[in-house]
């Protein structure tokens, strides 16, 4: 028998931080602009993102086919780059520092679930990756982690602990290889 009771679960507590009516207008923004592979035009992501609330540095990248859950819970410093598929999926605050690279279908999970409540709890923790950090291809950081300066989380990695700076990480659960 199941410990979780699905029909108990309630996340009205949650407040996404804008009206039904702003989430809506981005919600089909994102999957027009962000999420299709038709607009490949940075500067164009770049001043909606702002448009919605986001911070966003100089210079920064943004590849297709892109899924961000809310812009105004995200904060992106100069010369960064966002793969094509990456899911920012910022259920909390996401603040991605200069000179961060998050590979292609990457993910930034800033929510979970207490799978010890029969309820089923939402569970979300902001994400920080400082300068330099580096998420790989397909690797996956979640709540509550930080990714420390110049770090390298390796392609197809899982982040469930804080990333120290300047470390090449690897594996699920993550763990450091080396520093460099």
């Amino acid at each position: 028998m199941s410990k979780r009771d699905l029909s108990k679960y309630s996340n009205a507590w949650y407040n996404p931080g804008r009206n039904a009516f702003v989430r809506g207008l981005w919600y089909t923004i994102n999957v027009l602009v962000f999420q299709s592979a038709l607009w490949p035009y940075y500067g164009l992501k770049r001043a909606l993102l702002r448009c919605f609330g986001a911070t966003i540095g100089k210079d920064v990248i943004i590849k297709p086919c892109v899924n961000i859950k809310y812009p105004w819970k995200l904060r992106i410093g100069d010369h960064s780059w966002i793969g094509e598929g990456v899911w920012i999926d910022n259920l909390a605050d996401v603040t991605i520092g200069a000179h961060c690279c998050i590979s292609q279908g990457a993910m930034l999970l800033c929510g979970n679930h207490d799978y010890t409540k029969e309820s089923f709890d939402l569970r979300p923790g902001a994400i920080v990756l400082e300068e330099g950090a580096w998420v790989g291809a397909k690797a996956i950081v979640c709540p509550d982690v930080t990714v420390g300066a110049g770090s390298v989380l390796t392609a197809g990695s899982i982040a469930t602990k804080n990333l120290a700076p300047n470390g090449v990480y690897q594996g699920n659960p993550a763990i450091e290889k080396k520093k460099y």
